[in-house]
């Protein structure tokens, strides 16, 4: 079978792309990374993709005269790998319009909220500050809106009464790598269609497994 190949943008510790690594290490995995691209120099992601035998590279905003020349960069760094989808892992740039439109439906993102609830940073922080009894992560396409697009997975936590940020999200990042290996599987597998701005899952059952639900006791 020939596996999906995926490029997996990364900020920071890349936590989840070292996720997406394991997954596709399986025998049943229907996809492989054969890139990482960092857009920070320090990157802690950067040293376990190299260790890990896969292709590593840092291209960063500030070697570029204009935001347009950085994206067209990124661009054609992915196309070079023969990836075929490219997943936001802890990316943290907001892509531009051409940049989204040329990788549509090729191009999702994780985010530590149930969206549309707590789009951008601190979420976890904003969720603890309503009062919220639900939280949780979403796969989505990407759109040129933040935090915006087709969702494909979302994993739900309950948000206990003691919970600070940190503890809150700790509990989702748990869920996240779960959601996003199981939804490149999907991906890779051909099992996901878009249709309009809904994603569709070719398996009723399998749609019905997209909420994750660990309701553990509130203490």
């Amino acid at each position: 079978m020939n596996k999906l190949k995926v490029a997996v943008l990364i900020s920071g510790r890349g936590s989840n792309m070292m996720a997406l690594l394991e997954a596709s290490r399986q025998p049943e995995s229907s996809f492989e990374i054969c890139l990482v691209i960092a857009n920070r120099s320090d990157a802690g992601g950067l040293a376990a993709a190299q260790q890990a035998g896969i292709e590593a590279d840092i291209i960063k905003f500030g070697d570029f005269e204009t935001r347009e020349a950085f994206e067209e960069a990124l661009h054609d760094r992915i196309e070079h790998s023969d990836a075929r989808l490219v997943c936001l892992a802890g990316f943290m740039w907001l892509l531009g319009d051409a940049f989204v439109q040329n990788w549509r439906d090729r191009l999702i993102n994780i985010h530590p909220s149930l969206l549309p609830a707590f789009k951008g940073l601190n979420v976890q922080a904003q969720a603890v500050e309503m009062g919220v009894r639900f939280a949780g992560c979403t796969v989505h396409f990407v759109r040129h809106e933040l935090d915006d697009g087709p969702i494909i997975v979302q994993a739900v936590v309950p948000v206990k009464p003691a919970d600070d940020e940190n503890i809150l999200a700790a509990r989702i990042l748990e869920q996240e790598h779960i959601i996003y290996p199981q939804a490149v599987q999907w991906i890779g597998e051909g099992r996901i269609r878009v249709s309009g701005e809904r994603v569709l899952i070719d398996n009723a059952d399998i749609h019905n497994e997209a909420i994750i639900s660990p309701f553990d006791t509130f203490d």
